[in-house]
């Protein structure tokens, strides 16, 4: 008889679901509108601690938001890692600037060392202004990404981001529930430490609304600029009035609904999905050039997604330990490539790329919904031992 398939990461929907979307549509409010989308931004600015939050319709258009509100337009530039997915990125090009290429460190995230070590040998400080010598263009803000649920070094990236006066906003739409639980940030949740944080509610993310996400900050004007934005610049709530170009990006009330539930749980979730990460870790020992990417030592993170790194070592290389998760019914997946080596951006500038390139070919993630089972677990286990 042939074993179950084994999914990467899927939605876990056995809350109140069900529940809050029959509220929904039996109320007829379904579209952008309705008392779920309200309540949504408070329960997420209030479980984050945040002044404010703007439901909109993904990740993706949260970060394109987050980067006009701060006034990044035509010949800027904005620094973002290479090592990411490459929605961290296209909204930069949406604006008209164009990416800077970092690269990461152990964390996956943004490289707090180099950023530093860029700014002040490639930069020059022109008033208010940071200048990249080599293209004379202004660099407007820094995009961090929190890979898999693991916190960037946001106190290194921070601190290099105050000195040079530069906007942070946070990607951390792999990394709701991710905080701080040592040091200056003690308590500060991703999302919340730059100028402006986003969230992702995609179908394969610790929760889920099918789609859509989620804008966080302290600052109220960027709030408000952002929800602006998102609902086509409409100045009047009656009258079509529009005092600039807009976007059709807030968040659906049904999607509200699920949101609200699996928001109910999330404690949850995390908690399983350390568990698993643990068991996995525990398994992996007895494997020689197998391991987990660790998570920051003083944070607890959501546990999002499980890297493993493949060594030397293991007696097999990365695409067919694929291919034999793969035939065994278990999904996996590799890391992304390189977005500075991808087509768009072959021609951008990318500094001292090196600790990125060595992850490529080493890097799949193996099954993690936070449903997943230890029996599951052990087969997935068994395939990489066979």
């Amino acid at each position: 008889m042939k074993s179950s398939f084994i999914p990467l990461s899927v939605p876990n929907l056995k809350g109140n679901e069900l529940k809050y979307v029959t509220k929904a549509i039996e109320d007829e409010w379904v579209s952008t509108a309705g008392p779920y989308i309200e309540s949504f931004e408070k329960e997420v600015a209030r479980y984050v601690n945040v002044k404010g939050s703007v439901a909109v319709q993904n990740g993706t258009s949260g970060i394109h938001l987050a980067l006009k509100a701060l006034g990044v337009s035509n010949e800027d530039e904005v620094i973002a890692p290479t090592l990411t997915f490459i929605a961290a990125v296209n909204p930069i090009t949406y604006c008209g600037a164009s990416p800077v290429f970092m690269d990461s460190d152990q964390s996956l995230g943004l490289d707090a060392i180099k950023l530093r070590k860029f700014l002040e040998e490639e930069c020059v400080v022109n008033g208010n202004n940071v200048i990249n010598k080599s293209t004379n263009k202004v660099i407007k803000a820094i995009v961090v990404v929190h890979v898999f649920g693991n916190m960037a070094d946001m106190e290194g990236i921070m601190d290099v981001a105050d000195r040079y006066k530069l906007p942070v906003i946070e990607d951390a739409t792999e990394a709701i529930g991710t905080y701080y639980t040592d040091g200056s940030l003690k308590g500060k949740y991703a999302g919340t430490i730059g100028k402006i944080g986003v969230f992702s509610f995609n179908g394969n993310k610790i929760m889920t609304t099918g789609g859509g996400g989620m804008i966080v900050s302290n600052d109220v004007e960027l709030l408000n600029t952002s929800k602006h934005l998102s609902t086509q610049a409409k100045i009047d709530p009656l009258y079509y009035t529009h005092d600039e170009v807009g976007y059709n990006y807030r968040m659906t009330n049904i999607q509200a609904a699920l949101g609200l539930a699996q928001l109910e749980q999330l404690e949850g979730f995390i908690k399983n999905k350390k568990s698993n990460y643990k068991y996995y870790q525990d398994k992996l020992e007895s494997i020689s050039g197998l391991s987990l990417i660790p998570f920051r030592k003083e944070t607890r993170p959501n546990y999002w997604f499980y890297g493993m790194v493949i060594s030397e070592q293991y007696s097999c290389n990365r695409n067919e330990l694929m291919e034999k998760l793969a035939k065994e019914g278990i999904q996996s997946r590799p890391i992304w490539d390189l977005i500075h080596q991808q087509k768009p951006y072959r021609e951008r500038q990318a500094y001292q790329i090196n600790y990125s390139s060595k992850l490529l070919n080493h890097v799949i993630n193996i099954p993690c919904s936070s449903n997943l089972t230890e029996k599951e677990i052990d087969r997935v286990i068994s395939t990489l031992e066979g």
